[in-house]
């Protein structure tokens, strides 16, 4: 057992209340940076992407990106937040080796957008959905990257990362426990892959997480001084650092300790968190309205024609499901989890016109497909047509439920074409009368025994007649179609014994 599950068994009987908010970093996908035009390709080398603006030279005046306002609009409005008609940017100042200007140009008097919310669903069973409040969320530039090289005798700085354009989601401390935590995350990352603004790839940095966090007495009222555990780039991450950081701080305030307000650094081979600084206030950062920018003025036409681009988010899909389609809540929970497995779904649905179906299909043999190769749903490369093709093949009869699971396969591997593949090793299902009559005619002259067996009164004989015709047509007769083909044929037999 880890330290930090350790302190959490300790004193998860303890009768504390865990509070949290959240500042949560999301990079935008947009082909240039947010006050440059320089690429934002990730995985580029060091420094590939830098000019006099990113670079922070003097006299280099930032000029802000389009798109950039666009996704922060569109973001606001998918968080139900209410649009700053008149917002501007502000320079944060503060020195550290990966900010070259001295400062990150930000926005904290007016955000683009305030006030919204995000309805997660419940975490324990039989609570209702919870409201998370959305303080703000605001435009900013990142910084650059230190790298730090494996002897330790020194520490490159690479720019490239500087002036990626960021929105920053700042909720209210609305959070409980850290799978409240962790089921507005996934949330959020799906809505946001959901608009398109951003890839979310934490493994990438895409999506950041700061936590604050403070304790208190059960029925307390009064918040207790928080900490902060910054860039925490993993939904594992986040939920260690909060089980950790609560029973650290529980166990200081019940021996009559004092939390001191800093900033921490979360250790994931450790699972400790340790302190880096104290915590600043705002005017520590000496903020003021940036100067070469001006301000932002967003019209109610704007507005409209962005909200017109939303497409239906998760949580209205999976109302839809439930309602419109017949699906239960924990089957429409998956299939609206992730953005390639929905729009799989609605796909295969059109195709084959079952969503059950097509819902117990990919839950099951997909689910396991990916379980067992690894491969996260972003990167399966299966052709958007194939399952449905295949649920429909099954369903009509003309490949068998076990060639159908064959056929998944080699879509989902291989990504071959349903069909092709099913003609190139011969998984037809044998439907033609003629030629079943033909089978069940040559089975029953070479189990004469059997057969005599069977119209003198021995029934259960028909199982076994009706395995050899299934073992001669090499299990690619379609079932039902033989067995009434063997019937048949019986019947008329029997009249004739």
């Amino acid at each position: 057992m880890s330290d930090a599950e350790s302190r959490a068994r300790s004193t998860e009987t303890r009768p504390f209340e865990t509070i949290v908010g959240l500042e949560v970093h999301v990079e935008l996908k947009t082909e240039s940076k947010i006050f440059c035009s320089c690429p934002t390709t990730f995985g580029a080398p060091p420094n590939a992407h830098i000019c006099e603006v990113c670079a922070g030279l003097p006299g280099a005046l930032p000029r802000l990106n389009r798109k950039v306002l666009d996704y922060a609009i569109l973001t606001s409005l998918a968080l139900n937040c209410e649009i700053t008609r008149r917002s501007r940017f502000d320079r944060k100042n503060y020195f550290y080796p990966d900010l070259p200007k001295g400062y990150q140009i930000s926005q904290l008097y007016a955000p683009i957008g305030r006030n919204g919310y995000v309805d997660i669903e419940p975490v324990e069973e039989g609570a209702s959905s919870k409201r998370i409040r959305i303080h703000e969320l605001h435009m900013e530039d990142d910084a650059g990257k230190l790298i730090h090289d494996e002897a330790g005798n020194c520490t490159m700085i690479d720019l490239s990362r500087c002036g990626v354009p960021l929105l920053e989601i700042v909720t209210e401390p609305d959070f409980r426990s850290a799978e409240e935590v962790t089921a507005f995350l996934q949330t959020l990352r799906t809505m946001l892959k959901f608009i398109g603004v951003s890839d979310c790839k934490m493994q990438e940095g895409s999506l950041r997480v700061d936590v604050n966090l403070s304790v208190r007495a059960s029925g307390e009222e009064k918040l207790g001084t928080r900490t902060e555990m910054k860039n925490l780039s993993s939904f594992r991450a986040v939920s260690k650092a909060i089980g950790y950081e609560s029973a650290r701080q529980w166990e200081i305030v019940r021996n009559s300790g004092t939390i001191d307000r800093e900033t921490r650094r979360w250790d994931e081979e450790k699972e400790q968190s340790f302190s880096m600084r104290k915590k600043e206030d705002a005017a520590e950062y000496k903020y003021f309205p940036e100067p070469d920018i001006p301000t932002i003025v967003t019209t109610d036409k704007k507005i409209d024609e962005l909200r017109s681009f939303l497409p239906e988010l998760p949580q209205a899909k999976r109302r839809r499901y439930i309602g419109e389609l017949g699906l239960p809540g924990y089957d429409a929970g998956i299939l609206t989890a992730n953005k390639e497995i929905t729009e799989l779904f609605e796909r295969t649905n059109e195709i084959c016109g079952d969503a059950k179906e097509a819902s117990n299909w990919i839950m099951g043999d997909l689910m396991k497909l990916l379980n067992d190769s690894g491969t996260d749903p972003e990167r399966m490369e299966i052709r958007e047509d194939s399952l449905g093709e295949i649920i429909v093949m099954v369903k009509e009869g003309k490949v068998s439920r076990a060639s159908g699971k064959e056929l998944l396969r080699a879509a989902f591997a291989e990504g071959a074409i349903p069909y092709e593949y099913a003609d190139r090793h011969d998984m037809w299902l044998i439907l033609d009368p003629k030629v079943l009559e033909e089978v069940v005619s040559k089975v029953l002259s070479e189990n004469e025994k059997a057969l005599s067996e069977y119209l003198a009164g021995k029934e259960k004989n028909f199982q076994f007649l009706l395995g050899q015709a299934m073992r001669a047509t090499a299990g690619k007769a379609d079932p039902a179609a033989l067995r009434a083909a063997l019937e048949e044929k019986l019947a008329e037999m029997k009249k004739e014994y």
